[in-house]
């Protein structure tokens, strides 16, 4: 397992089943969707990209990027979303999501990108020591049918935390299920915001299986509390029994929380 992708610890443990057979989820402000609204709103595809920069690099590449990416990505059609470092950041690593209006699309902008003559130049300069990445690690995203409108706001400072669910066979419409009837709304009342919701496109490996979302805290600490009363609330644990009362839908999950860096659109 990749460092960067956090096993929830104590606290957690207790929601996600590992041991006791439970598993668990998060949300905050008036973010959750109408069902007749959401697919006309978010409508594309999206990539979470994942960098690992070479030692001592990270900051070099989080230049090029403030001086020269995000600009040319918009310049070829690419959506800047949000650009974030892990709080615990031992592998140096930047993650960052971009939209597009489809696959096809990506592939025509990022062809070009790399064509670019102010790409080629800024890249070479910043390489002039070495490169500044040592891999590349991506995935295309579909949004979720009970996902909120991705608002791409400044609501800063916040820590972010990306999820990752992966079901048992055949569970995972049960699980958008319990999101959207019960878990949304309760993160909603204990201080957690639902940012987006995705899938993985239908081409991606676990695309039956796996739940991607993005929910922030108005801080790391505060997302220990904001779980604990998320887990200790009556109404999450009525619906979570309901709902495992056939087996448990979620097999495992990750999560990291992540700081927004300071060119990041979404903050």
């Amino acid at each position: 397992m990749n460092k960067i992708t956090i096993y929830l610890m104590t606290l957690l443990w207790l929601a996600i089943g590992c041991q006791s057979g439970k598993d668990k989820e998060s949300a905050t402000e008036s973010s959750i969707p109408d069902e007749t609204s959401v697919s006309s709103k978010n409508e594309g595809v999206y990539e979470l990209r994942t960098y690992y920069a070479s030692e001592g690099n990270l900051e070099n590449l989080l230049t090029r990027f403030r001086d020269h990416t995000v600009d040319l990505f918009e310049k070829h059609n690419i959506k800047n979303i949000g650009y974030w470092v892990p709080v615990e950041n031992d592998e140096n690593v930047l993650i960052y999501l971009l939209g597009y209006d489809s696959r096809d699309n990506r592939e025509v902008s990022w062809a070009s990108f790399r064509e670019d003559a102010e790409w080629i130049e800024a890249k070479e300069a910043s390489e002039v020591n070495g490169r500044l990445v040592d891999s590349v690690k991506n995935i295309f995203l579909k949004p979720a049918r009970l996902s909120p409108y991705l608002e791409i706001i400044d609501n800063g400072p916040r820590v972010f935390e990306l999820r990752t669910y992966y079901t048992f066979k055949g569970k995972l419409e049960y699980l958008h299920e319990r999101f959207q009837d019960h878990t949304m709304k309760i993160f909603e009342n204990h201080d957690i915001t639902n940012i987006v919701y995705f899938n993985l496109d239908r081409d991606q490996k676990g695309a039956e299986n796996t739940l991607v979302y993005i929910i922030s805290h108005p801080s790391r600490e505060a997302a220990d509390k904001n779980w604990q009363a998320f887990i200790d609330d009556p109404e999450w644990k009525s619906a979570y029994a309901i709902s495992i009362e056939d087996g448990n839908l979620v097999d495992s999950l990750t999560s990291v929380f992540l700081n927004t860096t300071d060119f990041s659109p979404l903050k």
